[in-house]
């Protein structure tokens, strides 16, 4: 098939490609297509802007993953504007090739967050939970993200292509991702539950992600939203808990939420709030995951000399 992909350079792009690479032709777009083919191979095609393509006639799968990432930097009114565009702008501009095409992809996969649920305490939910309408109240600035991007994104769909929205949640990983920043600590013994530590933490490993992004590629029935997250979320302490075991290390010492505050002005919400995430409709279709619970998925994405 010919597949392209966006954010391929990325923590979660890398990965798709390398398991897409040896089968498929990829046209991968890249705001540095140099930099992107020596980490990627030269056996695929680069684009480095949308702007090369008319339409998508003779792509068969569109895998939207680009996007600035959303906790590396303080949000600043600049900061938060790239976050939107990079997510917004990109997706736009993919719906609208997809209506100029004659022949259009199949699917298209299209990244989102799990923050689009906005603080759920320790209520579960599900792809059945109503999200609140913009209009309502000023939203969340990630569910005000994600509401928008998901629409964008949806509006591509037709008799001849099916879009998949996924809301992502915390992908586990050495490449990239949060877990590599909370190792220090809590390898020193540092590390403890953030703020109550009731909030709840959506995980899914990193293998879990790329196999349910092929899954969704090649199941036909399935459309709409679907949540990729683990079937088993977690409270922030509970998560603490299980990393430090996983390290062979104490984890007490919280974080008060007051200093997140401080620190990271409004940006700290993504890590005193949270959601119990239920991957619902990926099950009912049919997708099983490889590790289900947190502690078989930290010991195998943590391997000895990581935890020494």
């Amino acid at each position: 098939m010919k597949i392209l992909i966006t954010g391929a350079s990325g923590f979660v792009g890398h990965q798709v490609v390398r398991a897409l690479g040896d089968e498929h032709q990829l046209y991968l777009l890249s705001r540095h297509p140099a930099k992107a083919r020596e980490r990627l191979g030269t056996e695929h095609h680069y684009l480095a802007s949308l702007d090369d393509l008319a339409n998508l006639d003779g792509f068969d799968v569109v895998i939207n993953l680009a996007g600035e990432p959303i906790a590396d930097k303080r949000w600043s009114s600049s900061q938060k504007e790239k976050i939107c565009h990079s997510r917004w702008h990109l997706t736009m501009r993919l719906t609208q090739l997809i209506e100029q095409s004659q022949t259009p992809p199949s699917v298209l996969i299209n990244a989102s967050a799990i923050g689009v649920y906005g603080n759920q305490e320790e209520q579960p939910v599900d792809e059945t939970f109503m999200l609140r309408q913009t209009g309502e109240a000023p939203l969340p600035f990630p569910q005000a993200v994600c509401q928008k991007w998901e629409t964008l994104a949806l509006n591509a769909s037709s008799l001849q292509t099916r879009v998949c929205v996924i809301r992502i949640g915390l992908v586990l990983g050495l490449c990239g991702g949060a877990l590599p920043k909370m190792l220090p600590a809590f390898k020193l013994g540092l590390g403890g539950p953030i703020a109550s530590g009731k909030q709840g933490m959506s995980w899914i490993h990193q293998d879990d992600l790329v196999a349910l992004i092929l899954f969704l590629m090649k199941s036909d029935t399935c459309s709409g939203v679907f949540n990729a997250t683990a079937p088993h979320p977690v409270s922030n302490l509970s998560f603490s808990k299980t990393l430090a075991d996983t390290l062979s290390r104490p984890a007490f010492i919280p974080m008060p939420a007051f200093v997140l505050n401080t620190l990271l002005g409004e940006m700290a919400q993504l890590l005193t709030q949270g959601q119990y995430v239920l991957p619902t409709r990926l099950i009912e279709a049919g997708y099983r995951f490889k590790f289900p619970q947190l502690n078989y998925a930290l010991t195998d994405i943590l391997p000895k000399k990581v935890i020494r």
